[in-house]
C-alpha cells in the first residue's frame, strides 16, 4: 500500500494522477498546509523539507521495511520504476523523461509558484511590480518551452505518455489565472486538451483531502499563529544531542 501524505495542490496532484494511471492502491493522509501540518515532527520524519507530498511504501519491491520518499519528482520516479510503466528503462528513453522531470521541478513549478505568490502580496508590503513582471514573463517563457517541445511530438518525452507529462500538467490547469492566452501556444493546447480528457488525469485532479476549510471560521489567534508559522521561514535548529 502507498500512503500518500497529501494536500490538493499541483504538487500533490502530480502524484495522484500517476497513482490513478497505474491503478495502484493508495491511501491519502491529509497534510493541511494552511494549518501547518507539514511542520509537525511526525511529518518531518518523512518530509524533512517541510513540504508535501511525501510517500511511504509499506510493501516495497525488495520486501524490506517501509520506504519513505519526499519530493514529488522522486516519488513519481519511484512509483513508475516500481510499476514498470510510464518511465522507459532504456538509456536514451529514460533520460528523455528524467531531464523533463528535472525541468518541471526546477523551473515550471517554482517559477509558477512565485508568480502566484507575488500576485497575492498585499499593497502594504510595498511595490511588487518588478517581481510580478519578472515571474509573469518567466511563466510565459516556460509555456513557450513546452509549446516548442510539443510542436513535433505528441508528448513531452516523445511518442509515449510518461511521468514527464503527468508532472507538468497540474501546473498548467490554471493557465487563465496565470495570464496565458492559449491561442499563442497551439501545440501546448493540443497536448493539454488531450491530457484533460484522460479519465485517470481527471480522477487524480479530483482527489481531495477532507472538507474545505472556511477561513472565516479561524479565530484571530489562529490566523496569527499560522502567519508566524508559514511565512518568512528561516532555518530550523538541529535537534539537541
Amino acid at each position: 500500500m502507498i500512503d500518500l501524505h497529501y494536500w490538493p495542490t499541483p504538487n500533490g496532484k502530480k502524484v495522484t494522477i500517476l497513482l490513478e494511471e497505474l491503478g495502484m492502491p493508495y491511501r491519502i493522509v491529509p497534510v493541511n498546509i494552511g494549518r501547518g501540518d507539514q511542520f509537525t515532527d511526525d511529518f518531518l520524519r518523512i518530509g524533512p523539507n517541510n513540504r508535501m507530498p511525501a510517500m511511504v511504501d509499506t510493501a516495497p519491491a525488495d520486501g524490506g521495511e517501509p520506504v519513505s520518499v519526499f519530493e514529488s519528482g522522486a516519488i513519481m520516479m519511484y512509483l513508475a520504476e516500481k510499476a514498470g510503466r510510464f518511465w522507459p528503462q532504456d538509456l536514451r528513453g529514460r533520460y528523455e523523461v528524467v531531464q523533463w522531470v528535472m525541468w518541471q521541478m526546477a523551473n515550471q513549478g517554482p517559477k509558477t509558484g512565485e508568480r502566484g505568490h507575488f500576485s497575492r502580496v498585499p499593497p502594504e508590503a510595498g511595490d511588487q511590480s518588478y517581481a510580478q513582471r519578472r515571474f509573469n514573463d518567466e511563466v510565459h517563457r516556460l509555456y513557450g518551452v513546452l509549446n516548442n517541445r510539443l510542436y513535433d511530438r505528441r508528448y513531452i518525452a516523445g511518442d509515449e505518455y510518461t511521468i514527464a507529462d503527468m508532472i507538468s500538467y497540474p501546473w498548467t490547469v490554471g493557465w487563465k489565472q496565470q495570464g496565458i492566452d492559449l491561442g499563442e501556444f497551439k501545440y501546448f493546447k493540443r497536448w493539454f486538451d488531450e491530457l484533460s480528457e484522460r479519465p485517470a488525469v481527471q480522477r487524480g485532479m479530483a482527489v481531495a483531502a477532507g472538507p474545505a476549510e472556511d477561513p472565516a471560521s479561524l479565530t484571530p489567534e489562529e490566523q496569527a499563529r499560522r502567519r508566524k508559522l508559514l511565512y518568512n521561514q528561516r532555518a530550523r535548529p538541529a535537534p539537541a544531542e
